[in-house]
């Protein structure tokens, strides 16, 4: 597999190396101190990929969406697409739409993307992390044609910490319709690391399940199955907790080293579940796209299925080993 984001230059402009045509993608940030001057950033953004033919796709709220509509829906260009946001769905789901947007892309007119999405999460925190993830990952996704993607944010509504986060995990900001390169951005593998681990609460409390040194990933795989009977109600949510959980098992057998671990803990409406072993060194992006892009038969999938069926999954390496933790909320 090439290294994620080959192919690829962070700044548009450099169109060749070595006299080889490269695909070109940019990630940019807009931050509005108002309503009227983001939306004069989207327009202007939306503009400029109509003048160039590309297939544009805005994605928002509905009063956002509606508001661009009745500027620029008439437009053939323009599609109006929530599915490549972050809100009410996982990471792996969204940057998957914008895939396959991408490749829809190339196929036509100028073979561009330009995607439009507002941010307009709250202050969470573990959502507000979640979405600093999702932005830094962005930026090494493989789109198959060259994309421009613009977020709009409106700094008078949202947290402070989600917009201090902005230039950190876009490679431009952008300001009355012109990018220039973010001197804060940083690499995606180390601003991921960097992020604190949010604490979850249950873990404070007495795991329901609890082995060391498991000698067999069989055993290992019944032992969480069993619990996730007495603790999931809904069938399906059980089923897919235990394909994930299974996965991160198999991985640890698999890549890491001994011993490995694992503890679950549960309440009525939060699952929680540690899986732990010897390896070191794991790359926090894995799982935010397919392994190996569309061919699922080659397996890597583990860490994407635990990121499509979980609301959170944080990595973590020390001198001690690494630790992946499941964590999401019960039906």
């Amino acid at each position: 597999m090439a290294p994620l984001g080959e192919g690829f230059v962070s700044e548009t402009g450099a169109a060749e190396v070595d006299g080889v045509p490269q695909r070109v993608h940019s990630h940019a940030a807009a931050l509005a101190g108002s309503e009227k001057e983001l939306f004069a950033e989207a327009a202007m953004f939306v503009q400029a990929g109509l003048e160039r033919d590309d297939l544009v796709v805005v994605a928002g709220s509905p009063a956002f969406q509606q508001t661009l509509a009745e500027e620029f829906g008439g437009a053939d260009e323009v599609e109006f697409d929530d599915g490549v946001r972050l809100n009410a769905r996982r990471a792996p789901d969204a940057l998957g739409r914008c895939l396959q947007l991408s490749a829809r892309a190339a196929a036509r007119g100028s073979g561009r993307l330009r995607v439009l999405a507002q941010v307009d999460y709250g202050p969470d925190p573990r959502a507000v992390r979640e979405l600093a993830c999702f932005e830094s990952a962005a930026n090494l996704a493989p789109f198959v044609a060259p994309t421009d993607v613009l977020c709009v944010y409106d700094t008078s509504r949202l947290s402070s910490e989600l917009v201090r986060s902005a230039p950190c995990t876009h490679t431009s900001i952008v300001r009355d319709g012109i990018a220039r390169p973010s001197a804060s951005y940083v690499d995606p593998r180390d601003f991921v690391r960097s992020l604190p681990i949010p604490a979850e609460p249950l873990q404070q409390s007495p795991p329901r399940i609890a082995v060391d040194d498991a000698p067999a990933l069989a055993g290992l795989r019944h032992t969480l199955g069993a619990e996730l009977v007495r603790t999931v109600t809904d069938r399906d949510q059980r089923e897919d907790l235990h394909l994930a959980i299974s996965e991160m098992a198999a991985n640890a057998f698999r890549h890491g080293g001994r011993p490995i671990s694992a503890r679950l803990w549960a309440s009525a409406d939060r699952l929680v579940c540690t899986i732990a072993d010897g390896g070191r060194g794991v790359d926090p992006l894995y799982g935010y796209w397919p392994a190996h892009g569309q061919d699922l038969g080659r397996g890597g999938m583990g860490l994407w299925l635990a990121r499509k069926l979980c609301d959170h999954v944080d990595l973590s390496s020390d001198d001690d080993g690494t630790m992946v933790r499941l964590a999401t909320a019960l039906r």
